[in-house]
């Protein structure tokens, strides 16, 4: 074992909850299962300790097997004793249950248990209520969880809910690649170098980081908060606006069940060092409504009246409630999803001038792409349900396969808004934009 993976052994005992996370091949499952054996030592006696993975049958494959290896595990192999099949094994003379955790349901299965200790091999494949439950289990003192798993997307629920809150949930996190791991003979690296070659893949199984969904519509958008002095920034503070030239509109998806939201689209007013005009499109603010948060669904009027007092602010006003610094400007047109005629009725009844958004989806994702590959679209921070989508909104993989291009329609809420914004103003802002850039038609 090198180093990394000695002290991830040692350092466990630190915290409730240890993870280990990382490439593919980087010793995780030895140095979390040799974790998971001096734990089963000091588990709270009398105790239930449970090992958990997809299925039985990848906990055989992935845990047990590992486990009963001479090579990794020396004396220590013959003390893990499984009959295949079974759900439960005896590992250093203590029964240890075998569950499967590979739909929402599953998580019925450990209702009302008590565990001193719990192994879960493969985290981010649990459904996130079975995660949630398992941690409600853990109730007696000296009780522990070790983990494991390689990333997935950015805003996978364990990444954003636990290991991005990893002091406030007593966990650490041990990141491993596979050049901490010394039994790896450089012709495997090798293989896996090319088998992961393309770039989401490598970041995520040769480097160990949390990515962008494999398939992502907007692939070429960095999430990353940059300086607005770095051209190629696609998210900035809100703080760091630029000074606008316009507010082109508000684009609106609108839902009951799921979420309604605003995207706030203006077009800076940026130059150059030599004063030449330098426009960007920038989303500004985002108004988002999402009843799956509040668990109260509001009637069309009610959601135009939560919009109105988003839109206004009170105290502040509208003229200094979207932007960092006092503006005229307002928004040209209100764009509403065409499929929402009742909430633009609810808005016209307060005064909202609306009509209806362009809905070519395919031309407008094509659209949106072409801006965020050329850094011609700005994102500032306080857009937070695009932030949360923009990386997951991927491609339908099973209308690819009949050779059809469309997109996942789930959590593309503030996409859909910032889209129909867009889309539907792309007559006002492409000749700004191709005069200073001097683009082609």
């Amino acid at each position: 074992m090198s180093p990394k993976q000695i002290a991830s052994v040692q350092w466990s005992t630190r915290r409730k909850i240890s993870l280990w996370v990382g490439a593919v091949s980087a010793g995780k499952t030895v140095a979390s299962l040799l974790a998971f054996m001096f734990a089963l030592i000091a588990a709270p006696p009398g105790e239930l300790v449970v090992i958990i993975g997809k299925t039985l049958q990848s906990i055989e494959d992935n845990v047990i097997n590992t486990l009963q290896k001479p090579s990794l595990f020396g004396p220590l192999a013959q003390h893990t004793i499984h009959t295949a099949g079974s759900n439960y094994a005896i590992i250093l003379g203590r029964r240890v249950e075998l569950i499967g955790a590979n739909n929402a349901r599953s998580e019925e299965r450990i209702r009302g248990a008590t565990y001193g200790l719990a192994y879960v091999d493969e985290a981010t494949l649990l459904p996130p209520n079975f995660w949630a439950m398992l941690l409600t289990r853990l109730r007696v003192k000296g009780a522990r969880l070790i983990a494991t798993t390689n990333p997935g997307s950015r805003n996978h629920w364990l990444k954003v809910q636990y290991i991005d809150r990893a002091d406030a949930v007593n966990m650490i996190v041990f990141h491993l690649t596979m050049t901490d791991n010394p039994s790896l003979d450089e012709a495997y690296i090798a293989d896996m170098l090319q088998t992961y070659a393309d770039p989401t893949l490598h970041a995520r199984f040769i480097l160990g980081l949390w990515t962008a969904a494999e398939g992502s519509v907007y692939q070429d958008f960095d999430d990353r908060v940059k300086p607005l002095e770095d051209h190629t920034a696609h998210v900035i503070r809100w703080q760091d606006m630029p000074p606008i030239q316009s507010i082109l509109g508000v684009g609106m998806d609108w839902g009951t069940a799921n979420a309604s939201t605003g995207l706030m689209l203006g077009i800076t007013a940026e130059r150059t060092a030599t004063n030449q005009p330098r426009p960007r499109l920038i989303l500004m603010d985002e108004w988002r409504y999402d009843s799956r948060v509040t668990k109260v669904r509001l009637t069309p009027d009610a959601q135009a009246q939560n919009y109105a007092h988003w839109y206004s602010a009170p105290p502040l006003g509208f003229h200094q409630a979207h932007t960092p610094y006092p503006t005229d400007l307002t928004p040209e047109y209100h764009i509403v999803d065409p499929a929402a005629p009742a909430f633009r009725i609810a808005l016209a009844n307060i005064g909202f001038d609306t009509q209806p958004a362009a809905n070519d989806v395919l031309k407008g994702i094509g659209t949106v792409s072409n801006l965020i590959s050329s850094h011609h679209l700005l994102v500032t921070d306080r857009c937070r349900g695009f932030l949360s989508e923009v990386t997951e909104y991927v491609w339908d993989q099973k209308k690819a396969d009949e050779g059809i291009d469309y997109p996942v329609t789930e959590n593309d809420h503030s996409l859909d808004g910032a889209r129909y914004a867009i889309y539907t103003t792309r007559s006002i802002w492409w000749p700004i934009l191709k005069a200073a850039y001097r683009l082609a038609a």
